[in-house]
């Protein structure tokens, strides 16, 4: 008989491996996520202040959780809270300007575009379907250092966040941190926590992705 071929190595892409995060970054969900919270505290019976809630996403949906619910309610509220997630945050919520513009520029690169992301796995893949936007692969239920182990398996080089948590999962993943200030966070924070490139938004990338393949094909 004759003898199976060797497995090949899994290729790699030509240009970067580019990390993004989810919320803030790539999609404006404060729409979808207010309506969950006010559709939440109406089904408990508990306040929940949907517009503060909102005002600091980036965190896991743990976090936000405690600040409404007793610590032994929260396993049940994070169940219910993503069941009822796909019928009142999808539709409402929008992509930022220039998201899918930035995608492309990583495939035009020769890269591959990944998201890595603390929302619920599923509910990412969700926002990204009804969006139209192009991720080659998505990892969920992810935050700040945490994030940096997805991307090492990833390869990637660059981590696209708008938050400091984002800025510690690139540094963590020896990733270039590039922060867009579209978020809860702003540039002076980005800054400080330690983001290598500070953008306005998304809609700045592409430019900046250009300088950097260049650059990066200049040193090899």
């Amino acid at each position: 008989m004759a003898a199976l071929p060797e497995p090949t190595a899994p290729s790699t892409p030509a240009g970067p491996v580019v990390g993004f995060d989810l919320d803030m970054t790539l999609i404006d969900s404060r729409p979808g996520i207010h309506a969950t919270w006010r559709a939440l505290s109406e089904r408990t019976g508990t306040y929940v202040d949907a517009d503060l809630a909102v005002s600091r996403l980036g965190p896991p949906l743990v976090t936000e959780l405690a600040e409404w619910f007793p610590a032994e309610e929260i396993p049940a509220m994070t169940d219910l809270y993503r069941e009822m997630y796909p019928t009142h945050a999808i539709t409402p919520t929008l992509p930022m300007p220039g998201v899918h513009e930035a995608m492309a520029a990583v495939h035009a690169a020769g890269g591959r575009a990944i998201v890595v992301t603390a929302k619920y796995e599923p509910s990412a893949k969700l926002h990204l379907d009804h969006l139209g936007i192009a991720a080659d692969a998505v990892i969920g239920d992810l935050w700040a250092e945490a994030k940096g182990v997805a991307l090492r398996e990833h390869g990637a080089s660059v981590y696209v966040g708008d938050h400091t948590g984002d800025v510690r999962g690139a540094r963590t993943a020896g990733a270039l941190s590039v922060a867009v200030a579209t978020g809860p966070c702003s540039a002076g924070e980005l800054r400080d926590a330690g983001a290598d490139v500070v953008l306005d938004g998304l809609a700045a990338f592409p430019a900046w992705l250009a300088r950097y393949t260049e650059e990066r094909a200049a040193r090899r």
